[in-house]
């Protein structure tokens, strides 16, 4: 398969969706639904709504069955970036390429359209419509936003806000990983197969690919901003660093992190080997992943 052409073609429904789903711009309030929509279409890969289409596909459901859950989990993904980028946290100036929200529309309006965005991806999720049961429906929103809170991705977040300057060990940092990136990565694998019918030895199966490849992800963005550049990915580099935060790289260096990345991403791209062809888009999204930092 194509993977760049399968990843644009995800993409471009994704966004009909989003735009479908998100209130108007011309509606009022109009700041801030403009300001959810500059963040929203500033250019993201969408990688986590397309993992759970992939996902879905590759245990043989409708894609479209999870389009719903797929834009909600992006909106989730969109609010936490705003936050991070806000002063009180990463004080960033870019992201994708662009001015961060906060220095378009100011702090205030940065927070209520992170707000704004989170609500709204529950709008989504408890207004999708499709074949999947009330189990699945439930399980699917139980699943996200145990991923988004204080067990998940905020909980991931503040213990690396808390990690900043301090010396750091592997346990810290694979904390910190798992929770605020790796938890919304696994929710997104989760609740695809979950939705495209998994039974449970499927859905414990994709569960621990979600787990490695989730921690993968986020071991190629610590070697991003060591080697990476900054026009290219869209965002300032070598700001963790700076601010001493816990990254594999600082823990056990640049050569070593991307040992561990690759041996994530073997064992990942093993688990899926009884799905055959339909998991072929999992197994070349995972590729992708790591060799964003080759």
């Amino acid at each position: 398969m194509d993977l760049k052409q399968y990843m644009a073609q995800c993409r471009q429904r994704v966004d009909e969706a989003l735009l479908s789903l998100l209130p108007s711009v011309d509606a009022r309030p109009q700041k801030l639904h403009q300001a959810m929509h500059y963040s929203v279409f500033a250019g993201g890969k969408r990688v986590r709504p397309i993992l759970m289409l992939a996902s879905c596909e590759a245990v043989g459901g409708d894609p479209a069955i999870a389009m719903q859950a797929a834009c909600a989990m992006e909106m989730i993904h969109t609010y936490s970036l705003i936050h991070d980028d806000l002063p009180a946290m990463d004080d960033d100036d870019f992201r994708r390429g662009v001015p961060t929200n906060h220095k378009v529309y100011g702090e205030d309006v940065a927070i209520l359209a992170g707000d704004a965005l989170l609500t709204q991806a529950f709008v989504a999720l408890s207004s999708a419509h499709g074949t999947q049961t009330d189990t699945q429906h439930l399980q699917v929103l139980h699943i996200i936003a145990t991923a988004a809170g204080a067990a998940g991705m905020v909980g991931g977040q503040i213990v690396d806000m808390e990690a900043e300057g301090h010396t750091a060990d592997l346990d810290m940092v694979n904390y910190i990983h798992n929770h605020k990136t790796g938890a919304l990565i696994l929710a997104s694998i989760q609740c695809g197969a979950l939705l495209g019918g998994a039974n449970k030895e499927t859905f414990a199966a994709f569960s621990a690919f979600g787990k490695d490849a989730g921690l993968a992800f986020q071991i190629a963005d610590d070697i991003l901003d060591v080697v990476g550049d900054q026009q290219q990915l869209g965002k300032d580099i070598g700001s963790d660093e700076q601010r001493g935060k816990a990254t594999y790289p600082a823990v056990i260096g640049v050569d070593a992190a991307r040992q561990r990345m690759n041996e994530l991403h073997e064992h990942a791209v093993e688990l899926l080997a009884p799905f055959g062809k339909q998991a072929e888009a999992l197994r070349q999204i995972s590729h992708y992943i790591i060799n964003r930092s080759s």
